[in-house]
């Protein structure tokens, strides 16, 4: 379901020049604002398609989740969740969302097949 919604959305893959500003048009990326010598964590700006944010949203909170397989991107999320903080697993989930949604493009354009350690056995080796 998350694949095809993702597909169907965003058409065309080679209209977004880099892989991180599909997380942008989504609406993945946090808010800003700078005031003075202050810069505030503020939410998700929500632009874009609302089913296809909260699909990945979903994806994330499973990756993160106990039954989830052993992953990088997982490993990434709960050293980000752990890290502490008011909202750190919230933050986490949207980080992994995004992170998730600029991999199935980078997938997409190069036709790479997904390692989920990829780094991980390189260094091993």
């Amino acid at each position: 379901m998350i694949s095809l919604t993702y597909v169907l959305t965003l058409d065309d893959p080679y209209r977004f020049a880099k892989s991180r500003t599909v997380g942008n048009y989504l609406g993945l990326s946090p808010r800003q604002r700078e005031s003075g010598g202050s810069s505030p964590q503020l939410g998700i700006t929500k632009a874009g398609n609302g089913h296809l944010r909260w699909l990945l949203v979903q994806a994330a909170q499973y990756i993160l989740g106990p039954l989830a397989p052993d992953s990088q991107l997982r490993r990434w999320g709960l050293d980000l969740a752990g890290r502490g903080g008011k909202n750190a697993k919230k933050r986490a989930v949207v980080a992994v969302a995004r992170k998730l949604a600029v991999l199935l493009h980078r997938l997409w354009v190069t036709a790479e097949v997904y390692e989920p350690l990829h780094k991980i056995d390189s260094q091993a080796a």
